[in-house]
């Protein structure tokens, strides 16, 4: 396929790698980087120029409003927009109307797996919008990544996105304040370990990305906490989550609960270029107020 991608970060430009190297034709575009390999266009409209699809790859709403505003004239009639930035739900399906308004069609397709899951080409797409497109851009998932669920209309990649990632930071807290609370107990750490990750307190959070240091399968903590997903970007998907919640009117006081206290670990603390396990050093440095 003629491929136009927009948004060559830690994460767009891995990605845009990969289909180079299964053959396709990639017409790159960033604002602040021209990444090594990546043939590059001048504009965003010049990326999205005769490309059979354009993926997306930003950091918001508004700024893929307006690109999208920016590409939808010069698309091909017929053409599909693959957005695959993590986004609130309104702007995925505004989008996709506009885009289909356009003669286009669009898949929402925020993603999971971080910068190393873009790299070895394993994320996991969760996608909305038109099933006809789905299936147009399945075989550039098969490429990207090692699983695409389709979940329905324009925007419920979004939803599906943010709903997981709600269940994540609330499991991550409370397996960090878990630690916590065995160390001043007297529980060893992998004794805990040893029993909760076979147990009923089993979670992705303990078993395969455990907080603490030297226990489990190697994970950031044994990194010093650089991040694979980092704490600032945990915010930004619970700010999500909530502002979804209130527009649904849905009650997620937990949601909440870990909304406001990643808010203060990253906006307060300054910890936002940690990663987002890193609340297991933070918990184990208070006190019960």
């Amino acid at each position: 396929m003629n491929i136009g991608f927009i948004g060559l970060g830690n994460m767009g430009a891995p990605m845009a790698r990969n289909l180079i190297a299964a053959g396709h034709h990639v017409t790159g575009f960033d604002t602040a980087a021209n990444p090594d390999g990546i043939p590059c266009a001048a504009s965003v409209q010049e990326a999205a120029r005769d490309a059979d699809v354009v993926i997306t790859m930003l950091p918001n709403g508004d700024i893929l409003r307006a690109v999208a505003a920016d590409i939808h004239p010069a698309m091909r009639n017929g053409s599909v927009h693959l957005d695959c930035s993590t986004v609130d739900v309104a702007s995925a399906r505004d989008v996709a109307q506009a885009a289909e308004t356009a003669g286009l069609s669009a898949v929402d397709a925020p993603v999971s797996g971080g910068i190393g899951g873009a790299t070895n080409g394993t994320l996991t797409f969760m996608a909305g919008g038109d099933a006809r497109a789905f299936e147009t851009v399945s075989p550039l998932f098969d490429i990207m990544g090692q699983k695409a669920v389709h979940c329905g209309d324009a925007g419920n990649g979004q939803a599906a996105k943010i709903c997981n990632n709600m269940i994540l930071g609330v499991t991550m807290i409370a397996t960090c304040e878990a630690f916590v609370l065995a160390d001043k107990l007297g529980l060893d750490r992998q004794a805990m370990f040893d029993v909760v990750s076979t147990s009923s307190g089993y979670s992705w959070s303990m078993n395969a990305y455990c907080p603490a240091p030297g226990i489990g399968p190697q994970s950031p903590a044994d990194n010093d906490y650089q991040p694979g997903f980092a704490a600032a970007l945990m915010l930004k998907d619970l700010n999500l989550s909530q502002m979804a919640a209130q527009a649904a009117d849905a009650d997620t006081p937990m949601g909440q609960a870990a909304r406001d206290l990643y808010a203060q670990f990253v906006e307060e603390d300054g910890m936002g270029d940690k990663d987002f396990s890193a609340m297991l050093p933070r918990f184990a440095a208070r006190s019960r107020p």
